[in-house]
């Protein structure tokens, strides 16, 4: 038996309560302290036409159970436009059914749309099953990522 195809789509205002659940899955999922702070945060700016920050949701039979985070970024050193893919989450139930394959799909058509040079993103080291799906999908660089606190 097949899967049913997910449909992606931007995110809209009704999606509100499944997004906020699921959003708070993921960050569990990362171990990042419970704050809904944070997540109406995020909703506010995926809200914000001026914000940066976009947002998929991914549909199965009417329910949402993904979404891709994403945004515009510049590569001066290459001359060119991209995406970064910031946030990628599919409900545990729903995983192994394409869902994360149709929001990246989704997201290198924008990307195409746009003229953009390619999407990237990074997962956690030990992050085995959603490499497994990358590794269909991109080609794993070598470069390392830093990270650094703001100076006071």
């Amino acid at each position: 038996m097949t899967s049913p195809t997910a449909i992606v789509r931007p995110i809209e205002p009704a999606d509100q309560a499944r997004w906020r659940q699921l959003f708070r899955e993921y960050r569990a999922f990362y171990l990042l302290p419970e704050s809904e702070e944070i997540v109406t945060r995020a909703w506010e700016w995926f809200m914000d036409p001026a914000h940066t920050s976009n947002a998929l949701v991914a549909e199965v039979h009417g329910e949402i159970v993904g979404f891709a985070h994403h945004r515009p970024v510049v590569a001066p050193s290459l001359g060119v436009t991209a995406r970064f893919l910031d946030d990628l989450f599919t409900d545990p139930a729903a995983r192994g059914r394409g869902v994360g394959r149709a929001l990246i799909t989704k997201l290198r058509e924008i990307a195409a749309a746009e003229g953009s040079g390619f999407v990237q993103w990074v997962t956690a080291e030990d992050n085995h099953q959603a490499q497994a799906l990358y590794n269909t999908l991109a080609t794993r660089t070598s470069w390392v990522t830093y990270e650094a606190t703001p100076d006071a």
